[in-house]
This record gives C-alpha cells, structure tokens and sequence, in this order.
C-alpha cells in the first residue's frame, strides 16, 4: 500500500485562511483568517474596506495609497486606514451570524500574527491558541502572553507543500 499522507489540522485550516486571503481587496498586505472549533471551520476574514465602501485597490483607502506611494512608512498612521483586519472580520462574522466563538476552545488562524486592536478582541471573545504563518511588526506579545494566548507559527514550507498539491492535483 502506498504511502498516505494529509494534511494535519493546523495545516488543513492554514490552507483556508490562505485561501481567504485571496479575496483581499487592500494594497498593501494580503491577509486571510479563519476561527475554527472542534475541527470545524465557523467563520472567515480577509482584510479590506467595510461592504459598501469603494475597495482598497480602487482608492478605497487613502492611507494604503500614501503607503504605497512612499508617503508614510509601515506601521505609521495605522488609524487612518480604513481596512478591516481579516481577524476582526472573521470575529465580526461570527457576531453578525450570531456563533458564539471564544469561549468553546476556538483557534484563530491568520496568515500573520494579530496587530495589537486584532488581539485584543481575540482576547475579548476568549481565543486562548493563534495559528500564524508569519509575524507582524505591530504585535504586543507581552499582551498575548497576558492573557495566556499560545503563539504557534507554522513552517511555510509545508503550507506551500499541500497549496502545490493542489494545483498538480496530487
């Protein structure tokens, strides 16, 4: 019998919130997010403008603009930019579709590791394990470490792995 592999669970919902990420309408940074319980996926995010506001990339948000522009670096001006956080939209959905999230044993997982507004409602909903891809330079981990969140970054290279195997059909 041949060798049969999958993917783990972290893995398998990373490769969601990858896919998330895909439907990400902000200039500069593309995130997805996902918020799991028991193995099963309750609600999704990626970053952009709020429904009904002109996107990111069509000029939605002028401080992704500047930043693109080279007028402001990143990390500066964080509270003029207008796009919600994949995080925060994946909590958001689990409010306006009325899923109680944090409390049962949720994980986030983000393509990168929450900016410190981010944490601070995953701390609020009772998020206690974030599975990340990457890291992200506004994150207050003395914050997470707090509020006893585990930090879990995943290797990219088995990520890309199983996104491979999908497009070779492997």
């Amino acid at each position: 019998m041949p060798d049969f592999e999958r993917p783990t669970w972290d893995e398998y919902f990373m490769l969601q919130a990858e896919l998330a990420k895909l439907r990400s309408n902000c200039i500069t940074r593309h995130v997805g997010a996902v918020i799991v319980r028991n193995n099963r996926q309750i609600a999704t995010g990626y970053n952009g403008t709020p429904p009904g506001v002109k996107n990111c990339f069509d000029g939605g948000c002028k401080r992704c603009s500047d930043r693109m522009n080279g007028k402001i670096k990143s990390g500066e001006e964080l509270d003029r930019c207008i796009c919600n956080h994949a995080e925060s939209n994946a909590i958001m959905h689990c409010a306006i579709l009325g899923i109680e999230a944090g409390t049962k044993d949720a994980i986030l997982y983000s393509t990168f590791v929450p900016c410190l507004e981010c944490t601070k409602m995953a701390i609020t909903i009772g998020i206690k394990r974030i599975v990340c891809l990457d890291t992200y330079p506004e994150t207050d981990y003395s914050l997470l470490k707090e509020a006893n969140v585990e930090i879990q970054i995943l290797d990219k290279d088995k990520i890309q792995k199983w996104a491979k195997s999908l497009v070779d059909g492997k």
